[in-house]
């Protein structure tokens, strides 16, 4: 694969083609401090993140595959996509806007998941622009979804940029879409992360921190109630740093099989740009992940069915091997008024931020 110096326009190369012949792109993205990111023109997906641990080898922390035939797979579990219209769960798949009902296809039953199944934005080919300045290089992604695909109303014009600083080790993902005609939009993005390396065997290890007092409960089918509750005193509370698998086993026994649940995130300094969702420690590696969003909420997900399907370099990735931290608007917000709006109208720009940043803990310190 080609390589790209700090400052330079970053370069595409070839990613495969598509069941149906279109061409994929990949580019990659280097810091000045280690950290390579590689991501694809199919769903704007984050397909490598490199990472140097305590003693300075590098290790990619991202679930993925090694060309686009896998993201085409029924083994694809949204690795690293850019996820929309709406990412997460909307109920039924119905919703009425301006007086108008609106119907989406059903693919988690009995629920619309992620966008849809034929064309949301996760299986589109995206036009790439790359960027360089002083402060590092990118890659915008952009594409276009016509009113009415999936469901949806209006037309949508999204733009995605990764952006990786010359200094530090950090990935920021920003996101801006405009409408012509009033349409819930909620993107994110759906990395699979263990930041012993993918392909390591558990996540249950790692140890979070999620920046939230409260949380949305839901029903069986994972919709939320409508209800903001407290985290206090139940398995949800992870206010500090907690290994993830100390209480997965009696949430496991719930209808959401482990931890697949939005967190309300506390409100951020006025004077801060981002606010801080969640620190994330590998205590083998020594490596930690620490994720700022302009979003309200992040749902944790602790990849309860990844199934031991394999990927990069034929590794398996089994049973709760990486975990998800998805930045986002709180799930089936179109159907409730009470919840931060989703919807987007003519003249609006949508816009959401958000960064990755990752370091090594030392010996006299924590990653707090």
């Amino acid at each position: 694969m080609t390589s790209t110096a700090v400052g330079e326009n970053p370069a595409a190369e070839s990613f495969g083609k598509t069941k149906d012949g279109h061409a994929v792109e990949l580019y990659t993205l280097k810091s000045g401090n280690g950290l390579t990111a590689k991501i694809m023109t199919r769903g704007a997906t984050l397909v490598q993140l490199h990472v140097p641990d305590k003693d300075g080898k590098t290790a990619d922390v991202v679930l993925g595959f090694d060309n686009v035939t896998g993201y085409e797979s029924d083994d694809n579990q949204y690795f690293g996509t850019t996820t929309g219209r709406v990412c997460n769960r909307i109920a039924k798949g119905k919703f009425t806007l301006d007086g108008k009902d609106y119907t989406l296809a059903i693919n988690n039953e009995p629920n619309h998941l992620h966008g849809g199944i034929e064309r949301s934005l996760d299986k589109l080919i995206w036009t790439a622009m790359p960027i360089s300045n002083d402060n590092g290089q990118g890659v915008q992604f952009s594409c276009t979804s016509p009113d009415g695909e999936e469901g949806y109303p209006g037309e949508l014009n999204v733009s995605v940029i990764y952006f990786v600083p010359s200094k530090g080790n950090s990935i920021s993902i920003s996101y801006t879409a405009t409408t012509n005609k009033a349409t819930p939009v909620n993107l994110t993005n759906h990395s699979y992360f263990n930041l012993g390396g993918e392909g390591s065997p558990t996540v249950l290890d790692h140890v979070l921190r999620l920046n939230a007092d409260n949380y949305t409960p839901t029903d069986d089918t994972l919709i939320p109630t409508g209800k903001i509750a407290p985290v206090a005193g139940t398995d949800l509370d992870f206010r500090k740093p907690t290994r993830i698998g100390n209480r997965i086993e009696s949430i496991g026994a719930t209808s959401a099989i482990g931890y697949d649940h939005n967190f309300v995130l506390n409100e951020k300094n006025v004077n801060a740009e981002l606010n801080l969702a969640a620190v994330l420690v590998d205590p083998v590696s020594g490596r930690w992940m620490r994720v700022f969003t302009s979003e309200p909420g992040v749902q944790f997900y602790s990849g309860n069915f990844l199934k031991g399907q394999n990927g990069k370099d034929g590794k398996p990735y089994a049973h709760r091997s990486a975990m998800c931290l998805e930045t986002q608007h709180y799930p089936d917000s179109v159907n409730h008024p009470n919840f931060p709006s989703t919807i987007l109208k003519p003249g609006e720009t949508f816009k959401s931020r958000t960064e990755f940043s990752f370091g090594i803990v030392e010996p006299t310190k924590d990653a707090k």
